[in-house]
């Protein structure tokens, strides 16, 4: 039997159609692969040469406490071509020595590379020059991911059959690669809660996980984290199981209690060892805690998906993968004083297999996760695999089944495996659905969604909103349109009925990677026909598209819906800003200059809520 070494090519959106005269097929999108996945690194062949050689430096790394650092690559090739390129490994040494063989089968040739470097980068990338110099130097950005790198050149191109192995580099590493770096927080289950997550090299038998918190100006508290991690074997299919698997390291959560509304606090992350020394984060960061459900404070929140991840060494970027990524990084890092809460409704990372990637990604928007809570969704990228128990059939997760999204963030679900959870802050109460798994009625989750819904108290908390990763709702996105549905098959008959009795003010969706707002709608008719100012009765629920974060751009039909008031194709998101329980503004934002270029506000009273709307009305005795 030979060893299942595939580099799987993945489509950024997968639709299986339930009921359609038109089936959604994986070949409808435009194929666009996970840069990584290009390469052949399996089939790699030994062809060192003498007067070839790669030195990186410095050689010890984060002597200050940095866990990102830039690293100088210089290379010489005798015979240089234009397809050279320079594969960044982690662990160092990345022989067969390294391999996880799904059978007992040795090695097919020497060496043997059974995983992919965590990043590349063309040789020539600094230098159109090389072909004719065999010179260059790189500057790569490097983050802590737990282990030592090294670096080596490659010739004959990414995917050739046989890509050879011309020279490697010296090894470097982190001053402290197992150090406690890049947290993540995220409400909890209660209002007054906030959990924070992250990642370290140490396993609770080596030290004890905790964070010290408090108010500033008081005496610190310490408070234990639980601690995870998952396995190759916990992956569901290739590549995550075979070349695309990297060890995670160890995720700890940490839960700070009872906290006091609107209050800044301060935290670090630290591991006690065995000796009672601490090894603490170099960072101190800062929250502010969540307002009280109803308290009337200005609040703000950020919801986007499809963000995905790049670099800024612009390594990676075959097809230019994730363009519009770092632009809305950027921008909310910009105003995350102006930012109380994200959330990023599914495909995170677009990983798609490649286990690096969840590091990068988590180093990528620390300076917001850091500092606001960060709630994610699950989207087919984190999910998807055929014969996993997910919705769909398709392997848009390059194998990872759901485990590294589930891991690596935390959620106040009951189950993370299964992704559906509320969450409340301030006046807002979000309803968050997973896509993923079934959610027609009948179904397990199709309840968990009406019981959310059904269980806010609209007087204390008047905006309610519903959100999830495949458009349920509304979209004008042109595969949808081809297959005459507009959503998801069976999504709007198996919701709206729900979001009508009870009064969902905004939809939102990913998947679809444009922006696209909708009118207030009730079954495909808009109800009211102001376009940039509502007031009064809660008659219909507006539906927004805004999976334009990271991900390539999405078409639009040319079919024009009586339903949808503005579409733009370019990399945004939208913040809300609830100023007092009566009083709603919402705005759409491009990545690329952070303005606004859609928005309305939402004026209306109690008893507007509580109104009866066709088939939103009360049972009366009379």
């Amino acid at each position: 039997m030979k060893i299942l070494y595939t580099i799987a090519i993945f489509s950024l959106s997968f639709y299986a159609v339930l009921a359609s005269p038109h089936v959604i097929k994986d070949d409808d999108y435009p194929i666009t692969e996970q840069p990584l996945s290009k390469i052949a690194i399996h089939r790699s062949v030994l062809a060192l040469h003498d007067e070839a050689s790669i030195k990186a430096s410095p050689t010890v790394l984060g002597l200050k406490g940095q866990d990102i650092e830039w690293v100088t690559v210089v290379l010489t090739h005798p015979k240089p071509s234009n397809d050279d390129w320079i594969g960044v490994f982690s662990p160092a040494r990345f022989n067969a020595s390294t391999c996880y063989y799904e059978t007992d089968d040795s090695m097919q040739q020497v060496p043997y590379i059974c995983t992919a470097p965590i990043k590349y980068a063309f040789a020539n990338y600094s230098n159109p020059g090389y072909a004719k110099t065999g010179k260059s130097t790189l500057k790569l950005q490097i983050i802590n991911q737990r282990a030592d790198f090294s670096f080596a050149l490659f010739s004959g191109g990414l995917s050739n059959v046989y890509p050879k192995l011309v020279a490697y580099s010296n090894f470097i590493s982190f001053a402290n690669p197992k150090a406690p770096l890049y947290p993540r927080l995220a409400l909890g289950k209660s209002w007054n809660e906030m959990t924070v997550t992250w990642t370290s090299g140490y396993n609770i038998n080596e030290a004890t996980p905790v964070v010290s918190w408090g108010v500033i100006g008081e005496r610190a508290m310490l408070s234990p984290a639980g601690t995870r991690t998952f396995h190759q074997n916990s992956m569901c299919d290739s590549p995550a199981r075979t070349v695309g698997w990297r060890d995670p390291g160890f995720i700890h959560t940490s839960f700070l209690n009872n906290l006091w509304p609107n209050t800044k606090y301060f935290y670090k992350m630290g591991h006690k060892l065995a000796n009672g020394t601490y090894i603490w984060s170099k960072k101190k960061y800062s929250f502010t805690s969540p307002p009280y459900p109803g308290q009337e404070s200005l609040q703000r929140v950020v919801i986007f998906g499809d963000l995905g991840k790049a670099e800024r060494d612009g390594s990676n970027e075959y097809m230019d993968y994730q363009p519009g990524s770092l632009n809305t990084t950027d921008q909310l890092i910009k105003d995350i004083n102006n930012i109380d809460a994200v959330f990023h409704i599914g495909d995170i990372v677009y990983s798609n297999g490649y286990i690096s990637q969840w590091d990068q990604f988590t180093s990528q928007v620390e300076p917001i996760a850091s500092v606001v809570p960060y709630m994610v969704a699950s989207g087919n990228h984190e999910r998807d695999v055929p014969g996993s128990g997910s919705f769909y059939d398709g392997n848009d997760s390059g194998g990872e089944c759901g485990v590294p999204a589930e891991t690596t963030f935390y959620v106040p679900a009951e189950n993370r495996a299964k992704f559906w959870y509320s969450a409340d802050y301030g006046m807002f109460r979000f309803c968050v659905a997973d896509t993923e798994h079934d959610w027609r009625e009948g179904s397990e989750q199709h309840a968990f969604i009406e019981k959310c819904l059904a269980s806010v108290d609209r007087k204390n908390q008047p905006w309610l909103i519903f959100a999830a990763h495949r458009v349920l709702g509304y979209s004008s996105d042109y595969y949808y349109a081809l297959a005459g549905s507009f959503a998801e098959p069976e999504g709007r008959e198996s919701l709206q009925k729900l979001w009508q009795k009870y009064k969902v003010d905004i939809a939102f969706y990913g998947h679809v990677h444009n922006y696209e707002r909708s009118c207030p709608v009730y079954e495909e008719q808009c109800v009211k026909s102001e376009k940039s100012h509502y007031s009064g009765t809660v008659n219909g629920t507006i539906h927004v598209v805004v999976g334009g974060a990271g991900a390539h751009l999405s078409k639009f039909s040319e079919i024009n819906t009586t339903w949808s008031l503005y579409k733009d194709l370019d990399h945004g998101f939208v913040k809300m800003t609830a100023f007092n329980q009566s009083s709603l503004l919402f705005e759409y934002k491009k990545s690329r200059d952070g303005k606004v270029y859609d928005s309305f506000t939402i004026s209306r009273d109690y008893k507007d809520v509580l109104a009866c709307v066709h088939d939103g009305c009360e049972p009366t005795l009379f």
